[in-house]
């Protein structure tokens, strides 16, 4: 499509989120049960494409265990209450029960303690003794001492993330991880992110990134969008990205994993993001809503290291129940929350889809109509007309 015109001589490119997109019925279609979730990120198997978001609210030890049992996987965030603080409880109960306009000060005031080596690797092996996939997360001007504390064979993955990652960051403090290094030192694949674009997905691929994870900003704690103004709605990022990722492949022979991060709410958004080009999600907010969740019913950000913004806001999400009703059903909520994966394999049925690769190749159209037609009884009983 043709840019458009924003003002006198300054045009854009038109780019669209999950509500501006609706996936097209294949005139083949299959039985559910006949079709397969599992995808491979670099080597690392998954029976669901899911990841939890590597945010203290939706994944602890306990909670990346359960995940793992349901066939995803958790990220530990390294700069996160569980490695600041021997006993995060008190923290997280100081976090959830402030009001809401001392919520911002109390998460700055919780994030001040520093970060210890010894709790990043007590975290580890808790992990491990529940039976968890290891994967844990450092920002890129932490990610080469995190492997030197890690150390080689500890982990599933290193996943190394912040607001916006590139291979070719300038700083006067740090420079920007050697990621094909950071993966041999700790022994296993390096996930990157967060990038939008199909420049700074192939740059990281380039770099050594054996996955990258796509989105910034559009998460429902982050504030990334409101208060830096930046992003690229997720669909149009999802397909840039596995655009790179599809030419890195051609060019190298080595293919790396894309993750599409935050956005993703309700059960169509997930396949809408695989048939973008996502070899799997990574979610936050659905599963902050879990019983097994540590954030008890909220869920806030963790992106933004600067002391003088906020990490994110702070929202309350509920509990909707166990995260395997979140995940696998049976659904007792109509909005799409619950029962994401059955949602998932059901849509990539309708379009014939065996596989997330095969759904990959699924009609997409433009038609921001689509959640809304028809809709109006739904919409004044606040249900969104998601179906």
């Amino acid at each position: 499509m043709s840019d458009v015109e924003i003002g006198r001589g300054r045009k854009s490119r038109r780019t669209y989120g999950f509500d501006d997109v609706a996936l097209v019925p294949s005139a083949v279609t299959l039985d559910p049960e006949d079709v397969d979730l599992s995808c491979d990120l670099a080597g690392i198997r998954l029976e669901a494409p899911v990841l939890a978001s590597a945010m203290d609210a939706v994944t602890d030890p306990k909670s990346a265990a359960v995940l793992t049992e349901l066939g995803g996987m958790g990220v530990l965030h390294l700069h996160g209450l569980y490695c600041r603080y021997e006993d995060p409880a008190p923290v997280f109960e100081r976090i959830t029960s402030a009001a809401p306009e001392e919520a911002v000060g109390v998460l700055q005031e919780a994030y001040q303690e520093p970060v210890k080596d010894d709790l990043i690797l007590r975290r580890i092996e808790e992990m491990r003794k529940l039976g968890a996939k290891v994967a844990v997360s450092p920002t890129p001007a932490f990610a080469e001492r995190a492997a030197e504390i890690i150390g080689p064979g500890k982990i599933d993955v290193l996943v190394v993330a912040a607001t916006v990652t590139t291979a070719k960051h300038i700083s006067s403090r740090f420079r920007p991880p050697d990621f094909a290094a950071l993966s041999k030192r700790v022994e296993a694949p390096v996930f990157v992110g967060n990038c939008v674009s199909y420049e700074g997905a192939l740059d990281l691929m380039r770099a050594g990134a054996d996955g990258v994870l796509v989105g910034v900003g559009p998460g429902a704690a982050c504030t990334t969008r409101r208060v830096l103004g930046i992003g690229v709605p997720q669909i149009t990022a999802a397909v840039d990205c596995a655009a790179a990722r599809d030419d890195y492949l051609k060019e190298s022979g080595r293919r790396a994993a894309v993750i599409l991060d935050g956005g993703m709410r309700v059960g169509s958004d997930i396949a809408k993001a695989i048939a973008a080009g996502a070899d799997a999600v990574m979610i936050g907010s659905p599963l902050a809503m879990a019983e097994e969740a540590p954030g008890r019913g909220y869920h806030w950000g963790m992106a933004t290291s600067d002391p003088g913004l906020p990490r994110g806001t702070r929202v309350k999400v509920g509990t909707a129940g166990p995260m395997k009703q979140i995940l696998f059903g049976p659904a007792h909520k109509d909005d799409g929350t619950m029962n994401l994966m059955g949602a998932l394999r059901l849509a990539m049925a309708c379009c014939g889809a065996r596989t997330i690769a095969e759904m990959h190749e699924a009609e997409i159209v433009i038609a921001p109509a689509v959640p809304h037609e028809g809709k109006a009884h739904q919409r004044a009983q606040g249900l969104g007309g998601t179906s």
